[in-house]
């Protein structure tokens, strides 16, 4: 395997990493905050954990469903601009060669070095529309991601992460101790915050840390307006 197909193959498995951790983010976050309002609430366990399965299956469908729009939207409209180029390329071919002048002039090049440049680009139309597609209208080639696998990977992983704050309700009896949920979902959002450093310079007790705070609060959030409103309407 070439050093280039080594780099895409990462990257494509890499993209597909990040949909995995961000779903499971938000998938802890989303329930957890569910969970901390309805305990804050005075609600019954088995309300807790059938408000809270609830929740997970619909966010969760929700959030895979607009993975998968957003990511087919996207590739549908840059097969459409690719399209739109191809046929400029075949139709004015001379106004073409003029943009693509302009474009390898910014990037530097002058003189008998821009004159061969342009011949070695336009006599391959799959590069020249390429350098077209990235250079006038700066979009990049969806590569190496299928919009449902994207959104089916977020589905899962949404539910599975989602799922650890009920489930000391799940498998321990409703009358398990709140703060049983609480550590589990304090774990877990370290854990998923540390991994979200793959894809930074953070450390990853730094993202862990970030995590645990952003998700506490949210936690601390709803469970506050849970028992605000359980005393003001209650």
């Amino acid at each position: 395997m070439t050093n280039a197909a080594e780099r895409e193959k990462h990257v494509s498995i890499g993209r597909y990493i990040k949909d995995v951790v961000y779903a499971a983010n938000d998938g802890i976050v989303t329930t957890f905050a569910v969970v901390a309002a309805t305990v804050g609430g005075s609600l019954a366990p088995i309300t807790i954990l059938i408000v809270g399965i609830a929740n997970l299956f619909a966010d969760g469908f929700s959030m895979a469903s607009g993975d998968y729009l957003g990511s087919k939207s996207e590739e549908d409209f840059y097969v459409k601009e690719e399209a739109e180029e191809y046929r400029e390329v075949r139709e004015r071919p001379d106004d073409e060669r003029k943009e693509i002048k302009s474009i390898l002039a910014r990037k530097g090049y002058r003189g008998t070095d821009l004159e061969e440049m342009i011949r070695l680009v336009t006599i391959n139309k799959t590069m020249w529309v390429d350098l077209m597609m990235h250079d006038e209208l700066g979009m990049q080639k969806p590569r190496g991601q299928s919009p449902l696998q994207s959104a089916v990977l977020t589905f899962i992983s949404f539910i599975v992460a989602g799922s650890i704050p009920l489930l000391p309700y799940i498998f321990w009896g409703t009358d398990t101790p709140f703060r049983i949920a609480v550590a589990g979902t304090a774990a877990a959002l370290f854990a998923v915050g540390a991994t979200r450093s793959v894809f930074s310079s953070r450390s990853w007790i730094a993202s862990g840390l970030e995590m645990l705070a952003v998700g506490g609060s949210a936690a601390a959030l709803s469970y506050g307006i849970g028992a605000f409103l359980s005393a003001t309407i209650g």
